[in-house]
């Protein structure tokens, strides 16, 4: 089998293997498990590879590169323009080659990758569409675009669309579906954590003002001034890195709060090993797995109320949904602290139900969408 993959994700060649972000390629080399040979539609751009990512695993890839694009502004949109023909053509070159076209969507080579399969109305399709489905939330018009002609059954034909969360009103091809990051293999009993001691907080993600890393920051120094022995560890990088720096030592948070920048899965599973909670008060999400992966380890999520997190957090019953009511949120973690209750029951909740979630069964899943 031939299987095309149109990706928005940028890609970094070294050492004749090809690397892009971590948790996206994890995913990919369970697919390319099952296919004979790949052909990538995507950026690719000249820098070293940092410890985040990682690169595929198979022996039979062609990746075509397209270059870097975007629609914000006067300027990109007319650069756009004259880089169109050539990824157009690509993207067309890669599905007519293909037996089974895949999407990775939102993101701008999904939405052009949306347009030309259309021509492709016989061949095998999957999309797995990251982003919030939700039909209610304010999305981007790029992103409303993708969601109305992957759900449209007389534009896009003979193809699934995997989605996160349940939602009512779907068309017959969308398909709720999940990820994973851990193996069955992987799977510990629920370690004892001791509420007594220091509270370890862990946000993993983006340091941009989309993951609102800034709320998380100023929930666990709200924490600390009222008499709470907390700490916070980001990992991740981004454009925000200087704000919250600047803020770290305006604030004299440098003993209890620090910024790691991007690490390994390893380093990220012990961080989650030793913390009681995992928060990401984002915006806008699709299946945050952060909070799936912090859930498997043993932490108490604390999330935003955006996509289906409501669902993985069983509406509050295995964790705390944000409200971005500053005192509301402090209240729900201080409640959750000061009751040793609460805390193991949530806690206990939220790591049986992430552990239904591994690797071994989102690769069953996958394989049942590969081999018919």
């Amino acid at each position: 089998m031939k299987f095309a993959i149109i990706t928005h994700v940028v890609h970094i060649r070294e050492n004749n293997q090809y690397f892009g972000y971590g948790p996206y390629v994890r995913e990919m080399n369970i697919w390319l498990k099952y296919v004979d040979e790949v052909i990538i539609i995507a950026p690719v751009i000249k820098q070293n590879t940092c410890p985040i990512d990682l690169a595929y695993k198979h022996d039979l890839i062609i990746l075509k590169r397209v270059p870097n694009f975007n629609f914000i502004g006067v300027g990109n949109i007319f650069r756009t323009l004259f880089k169109m023909p050539i990824i157009l053509w690509n993207i067309f070159w890669a599905m007519k080659k293909a037996d089974h076209i895949h999407l990775r969507c939102p993101g701008n080579m999904g939405l052009l990758g949306c347009l030309v399969q259309i021509l492709f109305p016989n061949k095998i399709k999957t999309a797995k569409y990251a982003g919030n489905w939700d039909p209610k939330s304010k999305q981007p018009w790029s992103y409303r675009l993708q969601k109305w002609i992957l759900s449209n059954t007389f534009l896009t034909r003979n193809m699934q669309v995997l989605v996160y969360g349940n939602w009512e009103k779907t068309t017959k091809n969308i398909k709720p579906f999940f990820t994973a990051t851990y193996s069955d293999n992987e799977k510990l009993p629920l370690n004892s954590v001791d509420l007594k001691q220091k509270i370890n907080f862990v946000f993993v993600g983006t340091l941009s003002s989309g993951k609102n890393p800034l709320y998380a920051i100023q929930l666990v120094e709200t924490l600390i001034k009222k008499g709470h022995d907390a700490k916070l560890d980001l990992y991740g990088e981004g454009i925000e890195r200087s704000v919250l720096e600047n803020y770290i030592v305006e604030k004299e948070l440098n003993d209890c709060v620090f910024l790691n920048g991007n690490q390994s899965k390893e380093v990220i599973i012990n961080a989650y090993q030793k913390s009681h909670f995992v928060i990401l008060p984002s915006k806008s999400e699709g299946w945050p797995k952060v909070i799936a992966e912090g859930m498997f380890w043993g932490c108490i999520p604390i999330a935003t109320r955006v996509s289906c997190v409501p669902f993985m957090l069983d509406f509050g019953k295995r964790g705390v949904l944000l409200e971005l009511d500053f005192n509301k949120d402090l209240a729900q973690i201080e409640e959750i602290i000061n009751d040793k209750s609460v805390f193991i029951a949530k806690r206990t909740l939220a790591h049986k139900w992430s552990q239904q979630y591994t690797t071994d069964v989102f690769e069953a899943e996958i394989k049942k969408l590969l081999i018919k």
